[in-house]
């Protein structure tokens, strides 16, 4: 909204004083009018933002969890249950900024004390909502910053922090380019021995497996010029090479669109 507009209303009264005529009292009406609809308009539109739609097409329950960036606002939840085959929508208001991935073989009594945990992704809260807590790597990402006033989204899928199963996004409605991304491959049959956790239910980064400089883009590696893709983040990066494989990863890795809805699938390529 233009910063005059507030004060038409007053600019009118005060003219409507010196000249009033039929034709200026309309103008004035019209005037106030748009003012009240372009006001509620903006407002609309920061209300509504983005819709993020959820599905599991794993052959498993998966518990996502929602960690927005800070001065953003929680939305619906934190974290929930999605079994095989079902989906799930959430509204997000313009601005809003933060992460989602998927919690795998998770054990929840339902008591709410907190005692329940996850096989991958965990979040460490002990229930199924992650209240402000993030994943605990080896962790797929989506991540999403929502634009404001008819700004873009940016958006993407991260494995810097490793990997624990399949994700795309997809954006619909939107303007720009709009493209897809993820990672449809399954990392973790491919994952070497120094990277797997466990009998092979994720896939580490080689940042925290051997927590080095050179891996972590930390230190004297710690700009694009200095931290170059290593034969790990390669090995991902061939396997899912619109996802971010290192901490510089960002020409090929970060996506935009305008106006969209976005769906967030886990293990898109199962069969069915």
């Amino acid at each position: 909204m233009d910063s005059l507009t507030p004060i038409l209303p007053f600019a009118c009264f005060l003219l409507l004083l010196l000249i009033p005529t039929e034709s200026f009292l309309v103008l004035c009406f019209y005037s106030v009018f748009s003012l009240c609809f372009s006001f509620l308009s903006s407002s609309s539109s920061g209300v509504l933002g983005a819709t993020f739609t959820f599905v599991n097409r794993c052959e498993y329950t998966v518990w996502p969890g929602i960690l927005p960036n800070a001065g953003s606002p929680k939305l619906d939840t934190t974290g929930f249950e999605l079994p095989r085959d079902t989906a799930r929508t959430f509204q997000a208001p313009t601005g809003w900024s933060g992460r989602f991935w998927g919690r795998t073989g998770c054990i929840f009594d339902g008591s709410g004390s907190g005692s329940g945990s996850c096989l991958t992704g965990d979040c460490g809260s002990g229930q199924v909502e992650c209240n402000g807590a993030g994943a605990a790597p080896p962790a797929t990402l989506a991540e999403f910053t929502l634009g404001t006033a008819g700004g873009q989204d940016f958006y993407d899928v991260s494995l810097v922090d490793g990997y624990n199963l399949p994700m795309i996004v997809e954006g619909t409605g939107g303007s720009g380019l709009c493209g897809s991304t993820g990672c449809t491959s399954d990392l973790n049959l491919q994952c070497p021995a120094e990277l797997r956790v466990g009998d092979g239910s994720a896939c580490k980064s080689a940042c925290e497996a051997f927590g080095s400089p050179e891996y972590c883009c930390s230190g004297a590696y710690g700009s694009p010029a200095t931290c170059r893709p290593s034969i790990y983040s390669e090995m991902f990066k061939n396997a899912c090479p619109r996802s971010y494989s290192y901490a510089y990863d960002d020409a090929t890795s970060t996506f935009t669109c305008t106006g969209a809805d976005y769906t967030v699938t886990f293990c898109p390529s199962s069969p069915r």
